[in-house]
């Protein structure tokens, strides 16, 4: 078995726990309100725009004998440069304040999905950045065109106000095939268990991202979840 369909099997279940999500299957239905998908769009600002510091940090952190993965990041960081600026446009043309947005604060589980990244960087292993990256990049292959056209459908939006997840989600699946060939090039044992933990762990902190969201826009659905 390839690395790649390793982790994939061994980070199924959390997966499987994240696309459960109610607001996450809300979305993809289509059953949002606009408030709520602003307040996705500002969580998604808050931790996109840490994308490009991220991978420069893992880049220079990375040993010698990975100079080849170094070049991978240097095309991923000329790939994801100015994504945050797509999320405050799409905030602008659905009527809510960017600017306020750019300005403001995320929310705690925003938050702390970015300092775990950072931590897991700087403290443990570079390679475990690449657990973030399937996380986000495979979410978005999976749900982003899909749940995009249907909030759009839904709240009768214009194309302007989804450029983020329409474009995020066609752009990733040439990155999911990237992904896979650099990943399977990693041999160390240490290494890859450090990909798989740290893949697990954003799974969930990423899925907390939705938790909050939803305890906030879907409070009945957690509830009944309780």
């Amino acid at each position: 078995m390839k690395f790649y369909d390793e982790l994939l099997a061994a980070t199924e279940s959390q997966r499987n726990a994240l696309f459960s999500l109610p607001l996450i299957r809300a979305g993809a239905s289509g059953q949002v309100s606009l408030d709520a998908y602003i307040a996705f769009l500002t969580e998604a600002y808050h931790h996109v725009k840490h994308t490009v510091p991220l991978l420069m940090a893992c880049g220079a952190r990375l040993p010698e004998r990975y100079e080849w993965l170094r070049e991978a990041v240097a095309e991923y960081i000329e790939e994801e440069l100015g994504h945050q600026e797509w999320i405050l446009n799409d905030i602008k043309a659905s009527g809510g304040d960017a600017e306020a947005v750019r300005h403001g604060k995320p929310g705690l589980a925003t938050e702390i999905m970015v300092a775990y990244a950072h931590d897991t960087i700087q403290r443990v292993n570079p390679i475990g950045f690449f657990g973030m990256v399937l996380v986000l990049e495979g979410t978005s292959t999976a749900l982003a065109t899909q749940a995009g056209e249907a909030i759009r459908t839904s709240l009768g939006l214009g194309k302007g106000s989804f450029t983020y997840l329409t474009s995020h989600g066609a752009l990733d699946v040439g990155h999911t095939a990237f992904y896979e060939g650099l990943v399977n090039r990693i041999e160390d044992a240490d290494d890859r268990a450090q990909l798989i933990h740290s893949a697990r762990v954003f799974y969930q902190l990423y899925g907390n991202i939705f938790r909050e969201l939803g305890e906030r826009f879907l409070p009945a659905a957690y509830q009944e979840a309780a």
